[in-house]
C-alpha cells in the first residue's frame, strides 16, 4: 500500500510538470492523471489482487508481497500510457 501511495503523489508531480513543459493545463493533467492511476489501481485491487491473496493465502510471503504489489505496478503502466496519449495530444494541438 505505500507503493502506491508513494507512486499516487509522484503520478501527481509528474503529469503536473509534463503539462507546464508542454504548455498545456497543468492542473487538468495532474487530475486526470491521478485519476487514471487511482482507478486501475482499484480495479486491479479488487478484481485481481484480493482474489488472488484468497487463493495464495498460505503461500509464500515473497509471493503474497508481490501480489500486494501488483494493483500499484499496472496503475504505474497506466499512467505512462495516459501520459503518453497525452504528450500526442498536445502535439497534434500545436501542430495544425
Amino acid at each position: 500500500m505505500l507503493l502506491a501511495k508513494v507512486a499516487g503523489i509522484i503520478m501527481l508531480v509528474w503529469f503536473y510538470q509534463t503539462a507546464k513543459k508542454q504548455g498545456e493545463n497543468p492542473v487538468k493533467w495532474a487530475v486526470i492523471g491521478v485519476i487514471g492511476y487511482w482507478l486501475v489501481w482499484w480495479i486491479m485491487t479488487l478484481a485481481v489482487a484480493n482474489p488472488l491473496l484468497e487463493t495464495f493465502e498460505r503461500s509464500s510471503v515473497a509471493l503474497l508481497l508481490l501480489i500486494r504489489q501488483l494493483p500499484a505496478l499496472v496503475a504505474i503502466a497506466a499512467a505512462v500510457f495516459i501520459r503518453k496519449k497525452f504528450l500526442v495530444d498536445a502535439a497534434e494541438s500545436s501542430n495544425p
